[in-house]
């Protein structure tokens, strides 16, 4: 854990595995999190992506969004069919980090250390609902600010130009984006070079979990690795075709990879050893 008495030094580089191309961090989130921190005490930045399966689907098929997603600092496994794909190419993973649980965990070290979040994105309700709960649970939060702009994907001149003007007065420590996939990293990457010191997360729709608008799935499921259906559940207007027609042929691809993966791992350290 970071000790702020201690002097700052630069942030360790994070071991790598690759699952398709994509390097995901190979960390747990109590390290990420002293990863996060100890390059704020160096006044260093950063971006990390929340990678679940759909993002990797995005990242295998679209040339553009994986320019985009290597862009970021740090990519760890959000999705736990992704952490059991990397075991079965036999690169384990010390466990799944979920952006939805990570929120909670940067808020509560933010109040610990003195360090100020900025909530961006949601609806209206949900961000201001969980900006509320955040305040609530975590007293002494540096909130320093929120908001629901409307922005384009990808986000126009414009809408960057709002965005940076409202954060240069807040100049948040850290900048949690939830305006859904790829739209969130494509106005983060427009972002960062303007604020070099401030660490900044796309979270997707967490603040509609922290806020309660949407429940999350029971703990089994995401043990299971089938939270996808509770979410499918409560929106199968938007997240049916996704799941149904994308991410679940996608998936099968995935598994079939990380087995000839495996293998020929094995292949290569047998011919090694004779």
């Amino acid at each position: 854990m970071h000790d702020q008495n201690l002097p700052a030094c630069a942030p360790s580089v994070l071991p790598t595995v690759s699952l398709m191309g994509l390097r995901l961090a190979s960390i747990d989130r109590y390290a990420l999190l002293d990863h996060i921190f100890a390059a704020l005490a160096a006044d260093r930045g950063g971006w990390l992506v929340t990678a679940n399966m759909d993002f990797l689907r995005r990242y295998v098929r679209d040339s553009e969004v994986r320019e985009l997603y290597d862009a970021a600092e740090i990519r760890v496994a959000d999705g736990t069919p992704v952490v059991w794909a990397c075991r079965v190419q036999g690169d384990r993973l010390p466990e799944r980090v979920p952006g939805s649980s990570l929120l909670w965990l940067l808020a509560e070290r933010a109040a610990r250390e003195g360090r100020s979040i900025y909530l961006l994105g949601g609806t209206e309700a949900s961000n201001r609902g969980a900006a509320a709960i955040f305040a609530q649970t975590y007293p002494g939060l540096k909130l320093c600010g929120g908001g629901s702009p409307r922005v384009a994907s990808p986000p126009s001149a414009h809408d960057i130009e709002q965005v940076r003007a409202e954060l240069a007065s807040a100049r948040p420590d850290i900048l949690l984006v939830g305006l859904g996939s790829p739209k969130q990293e494509q106005l983060i990457r427009a972002l960062r070079p303007h604020f070099p010191a401030t660490w900044m997360v796309g979270v997707g729709i967490s603040f509609s979990f922290v806020s309660g608008e949407i429940k999350r799935a029971p703990h089994w499921m995401h043990k299971a690795g089938v939270e996808w259906v509770h979410r499918m559940v409560q929106e199968p207007r938007r997240l049916a075709k996704r799941y149904l027609l994308h991410d679940l042929p996608f998936a099968l691809r995935l598994f079939a990879h990380a087995l000839v993966a495996r293998l020929t791992k094995r292949l290569h350290r047998a011919e090694r050893g004779r």
